[in-house]
Formats: structure tokens, sequence, C-alpha cells
């Protein structure tokens, strides 16, 4: 999808704040609110926008541990990784997983109440899985920047 300059704005401020009316990100834009709607819309619609999220406290709702693994899958074929996909889409611990190059084939990022969480999830999932090779944790001391933006050049 080619995006011109005025999806581009409406892109970048939304990413900000997603909370913004149509009034709001109009003026921002310069369009009225209709056509800046249709835009949403349509940015929405083409996959371009892919969610609307709330980034939340891990402490308020007693999940103050995260931690970054890096997962070492033991044969790097389609169906091992297809396998190992589909069983990273069902942990709700894992927030967000990544296929890499380098030392390891994925960094997972992890959210727990505690270490004894952590210990019984990396036995489920790492110990007893046979897709798993090698795994190595880094625990998370500080949430520095916390975002999803992508940078757009406006």
């Amino acid at each position: 999808m080619d995006l011109d300059r005025i999806d581009l704005k409406i892109l970048s401020a939304v990413q900000c704040n997603n909370r913004l009316t149509t009034e709001q990100l109009g003026q921002l834009a310069g369009l009225s609110p209709t056509a800046c709607q249709r835009r949403l819309k349509h940015l929405r619609d083409s996959g371009v926008i892919q969610a609307d999220v709330a980034v939340v406290s891990p402490e308020a709702v007693g999940r103050p541990l995260m931690m970054l693994v890096l997962v070492d899958i033991e044969r790097y074929r389609s169906d091992v990784i297809d396998r190992f996909k589909q069983t990273i889409q069902r942990a709700p611990e894992v927030m967000s997983a990544y296929a890499v190059t380098g030392n390891a084939d994925f960094v997972l990022i992890i959210s727990v109440r505690d270490l004894a969480e952590y210990d019984a999830f990396s036995q489920r999932f790492f110990f007893d899985s046979p897709v798993v090779r090698n795994y190595s944790t880094m625990i998370v001391m500080d949430r520095t920047k916390v975002s999803l933006a992508i940078p757009i050049d406006v």
C-alpha cells in the first residue's frame, strides 16, 4: 500500500496516542474529521494499523518480572519451527517473540509474577520440549523505554 504524507502524519500521531479523536487527528493532518475517519478505517482494514493497544504496567497487574530469553532450536526445519511458533502463540507468558539471526534462533519477551512461575514456565516450555536445544535467560532490571512505535519520517 502506498502511504502519502497525510497517512504518515496520522500513523505517527496514533502511535503516540491512539485515543485522539478524529477531530484532533484531522487538525494534525489537515483533514476534516470525516476524511480522517475514512483514512483511519482504510489503514486498519488494509492491515497497516495492526492493533490498537494499551501499554499496561506489569507491576499494576502483578507481573513485575520480565525476562528476555534467547532460544536455540534443535533442528532448523520448517515443521520444527512451525511447531515452536504455535507453542509460542499459545503461551500467555510470552509477550513478544522474534525469529532472529545470530547466536539464537528466537528472542522471547516473557512476563511472570515471580521466579517460581518462570521456573515452572521454563520447565514446561524449554526442558520438556524436544524442539528446544538450548536457552539463555536475562532478567530485565529496568524498563527504560517501552514502545511499539515505528519511527515514521513525516
